[in-house]
């Protein structure tokens, strides 16, 4: 039985001046989760502030460890992006 993983971000973006600025800094980290991890990310919340973003990212593993093993992996990726500050994080499971 496979299991679905969602993981939610609030960032908070202080070096982020303009909607501009925030679009290179989202689109930067999109890409790296995308290409590092192949999951699904979006941008989910947060659309028109541009120091704020909140990122979704929904995963399909073989077992909840599988699952979990992603999700760190993308929370410190998450975490190394000098231009965000988490503010906020959730995970669930299906």
């Amino acid at each position: 039985m496979s299991i679905v993983a969602v993981a939610v971000w609030e960032l908070m973006l202080p070096g982020s001046h303009s909607l501009k600025d925030k679009r290179m800094v989202v689109r930067s980290l999109k890409d790296r989760i995308r290409n590092r991890f192949n999951v699904s990310v979006a941008e989910t919340g947060h659309q028109d502030s541009w120091g704020r973003v909140e990122l979704t990212v929904a995963l399909v593993a073989s077992d909840r460890g599988a699952a979990d093993s992603v999700l760190d992996g993308l929370d410190r990726l998450v975490e190394a992006e000098s231009r965000a500050r988490i503010v906020k994080t959730h995970r669930e499971w299906c």
